[in-house]
């Protein structure tokens, strides 16, 4: 059990938003929903207590790098996991750069993503 962790899960596509979502619900993390980058920044501005963002890497308008550059930009250092179908290796480079704390491939297994959240959230605690 993960106590109470708040968990923003940004993903353009329902059913994998709620896939995610539930996984999250199941292991006791409070979960916050967005369909895109736009509604994850409002998300972040008025949720200051979130704990992580599992992010997806493909969205329109604003992508996943999108908005992880924008929360860093605000000095946001909130873990992001990054969920991505797309093998493209750039994607690794990209997201080391902008501090990505693990790349996730679809579709997400259960046991992975807790594995994940759990060894970032851990991390994060200095």
């Amino acid at each position: 059990m993960s106590g109470k962790h708040k968990i923003l899960v940004v993903e353009d596509n329902d059913f994998v938003r709620m896939q995610i979502c539930k996984f999250l619900n199941d292991d006791g993390y409070d979960t916050f929903e967005s369909s895109d980058g736009g509604q994850a920044l409002d998300a972040v501005s008025s949720q200051s207590n979130l704990d992580l963002a599992i992010v997806d890497v493909r969205m329109e308008p604003i992508n996943g790098f999108d908005f992880i550059r924008a929360i860093r930009g605000d000095n946001i250092a909130m873990p992001v996991i990054l969920v991505t179908g797309d093998d493209n290796p750039d994607l690794l480079g990209e997201a080391s750069r902008l501090g990505v704390g693990a790349i996730l491939k679809k579709p997400v297994q259960k046991d992975r993503l807790i594995k994940i959240i759990s060894r970032t959230l851990h991390l994060g605690k200095h």
